[in-house]
């Protein structure tokens, strides 16, 4: 559930719950029959797959896309991540012979479907999902998340959903919650994967979703009187790369004030204070600042960008809570974390 900002009277942010929306790249035309036949999603066995299934939660909308088109509007029900998914259906085991490597589905969505479409995502109203399939040079993702406005227009396309839906029953399998580790020789894939900065991503941007964070983020930036709802989505493509997350306001009047936020793992470098400058010009104005997050940044980084880059902030995350623990899920990931700005 993306958890939306808007400003009152007093100039207090409060929290507004809205779903996000995300279209969901299905790889083959016999799984995007099975999606719709049984109403579900699933993603493999991969870091890709987890990231998505963390990214996406109960109360979110989500459709399908394939062949250039978006298929119906489903909000999600239930997820669960499911033990032995290779004898799970409906989606048999994907094979690729170049590296031997096997996947299965482990990690599910159960949807209820809402409204039934099929569009060409060419239309003016998916201008933002296109945008950045065409920037990234096609799909390369399990998910896209898409903004308020997309989602209002899916709204009201198409007609509402009537017909039947095959529930597959799988109580017989196992359900686990998949865990993190920052000690590699803990993995165990699909159940316990290594850190990495698709999942600190998603945990931030869940964290930003936090009005109390979200407000104590702003203020760090000087930015207390930002005015107006806004949202936070993952990942905003440009013709020199794509921003990890983008905070922009749900319906601009007059100007659309965005804040861009880059995100690393490890040390920040220089490379990544010019990256995130080259995104700020290619958006101009109207980038209220950047943001880059990082485990930590050398002295002379942040000399550099005092002097030379004003409207760049740095941030280091922490995760001392998690410092004792061998391995934990995505929750406890995105409690113990804490943003604190340098520059």
């Amino acid at each position: 559930m993306y958890k939306g900002f808007e400003e009152n009277k007093e100039g207090c942010i409060k929290l507004v719950s809205k779903p996000a929306y995300f279209l969901i790249a299905v790889s083959t035309k016999e799984n995007l029959d099975l999606c719709i036949r049984h109403a579900m999603a699933g993603f493999t066995s991969s870091v890709n797959g987890v990231w998505s299934y963390e990214d996406i939660n109960v109360g979110d909308f989500v459709s399908f896309l394939y062949g250039a088109k978006i298929f119906n509007l489903y909000r999600v029900k239930d997820k669960f991540a499911i033990k032995d998914a290779e004898q799970a259906p409906p989606w048999p085991i994907l094979h690729f012979r170049s590296s031997g490597k096997k996947y299965s589905f482990p990690f599910r969505l159960i949807l209820e479907p809402v409204r039934r479409l099929t569009e060409s995502l060419v239309r003016v109203e998916f201008a933002y999902v296109a945008e950045n399939l065409l920037l990234r040079g096609g799909y390369r993702k399990t998910h896209f998340q898409a903004d308020q406005t997309t989602l209002q227009n899916v709204s009201q396309m198409g007609s509402l959903y009537k017909g039947p839906v095959e529930h597959l029953n799988l109580s017989n399998f196992v359900h686990f919650t998949p865990k993190y580790t920052l000690d590699k020789q803990l993995m165990q894939i699909p159940e316990v994967f290594l850190l990495n900065e698709k999942i600190l991503q998603a945990a931030i941007r869940s964290y930003l979703s936090n009005a109390e964070n979200c407000k104590r983020f702003l203020e760090q930036l000087s930015l207390q009187n930002f005015v107006g709802s806004m949202e936070i989505l993952a990942e905003k493509a440009f013709p020199e790369g794509h921003v990890d997350l983008l905070m922009k306001e749900n319906v601009p009047i007059g100007e659309s004030k965005q804040i861009i936020i880059e995100i690393k793992k490890g040390e920040l470098k220089e490379k990544d204070v010019l990256q995130l400058k080259k995104y700020m010009d290619e958006i101009g104005e109207e980038c209220l600042t950047g943001v880059l997050i990082g485990r930590d940044a050398s002295k002379v980084l942040i000399k550099k960008v005092k002097e030379h880059h004003k409207k760049i902030s740095i941030f280091v995350y922490t995760l001392e809570k998690l410092l004792t623990k061998e391995t934990f899920t995505f929750e406890e990931l995105v409690q113990s974390l804490l943003l604190q700005k340098i520059v």
